[in-house]
């Protein structure tokens, strides 16, 4: 598979221990992040930028290795916080969310405001030249896409979705 310039893939995090910026892979996650090096290896990739959480890092790192790529981070790659209090019920917050875009809880970021933090983002890790993946979190990466509740409870980890250059919509690519 090789890509066109200007293409941008998407990718969840693999596995990971918990959803703390510390929390790393597990077991099933470092061998998925192999795998996904692998998958990877014939794209063309010209760049790597990630998250610089722990989880997001841990999964793009054994493919800028294999394909000789210095890993960059980006913190609008962040995963989005939707409070900084404890939601037993963050589910049904997050589902409210994707409904209300502009719904903000304490301490959290808006489904608004962290689409264009991540669309900047984007627009900035785009290499006219080549074809660089940008590794960050399921949220963020739903927002991104313009996936529902839905779409996002149906995100793989990890899973990599395809952003054409051309602006045909975006679509997920298989393993």
């Amino acid at each position: 598979m090789s890509l066109p310039p200007g293409t941008l893939l998407l990718v969840r995090h693999a596995q990971a221990t918990g959803q703390a910026p510390d929390a790393a892979l597990t077991p099933a996650g470092e061998t998925a992040a192999q795998g996904l090096a692998d998958r990877l290896a014939g794209s063309g990739l010209t760049g790597i930028v990630s998250s610089p959480w722990t989880r997001a890092v841990s999964t793009a790192r054994p493919a800028a290795h294999k394909l000789g790529l210095d890993l960059r981070t980006d913190p609008r790659l962040t995963e989005r916080v939707l409070s900084r209090r404890d939601l037993p019920y963050w589910r049904a917050v997050l589902r409210l969310s994707f409904l209300w875009p502009g719904l903000r809880w304490p301490g959290g970021e808006s489904g608004r405001t962290a689409r264009a933090r991540i669309l900047d983002a984007l627009a900035d890790a785009r290499d006219p030249s080549g074809a660089v993946a940008v590794v960050s979190h399921g949220n963020l990466l739903a927002l991104a896409l313009g996936l529902d509740y839905g779409g996002w409870a149906a995100l793989r980890s990890p899973d990599v979705w395809v952003l054409p250059p051309d602006g045909r919509p975006p679509f997920r690519l298989d393993p």
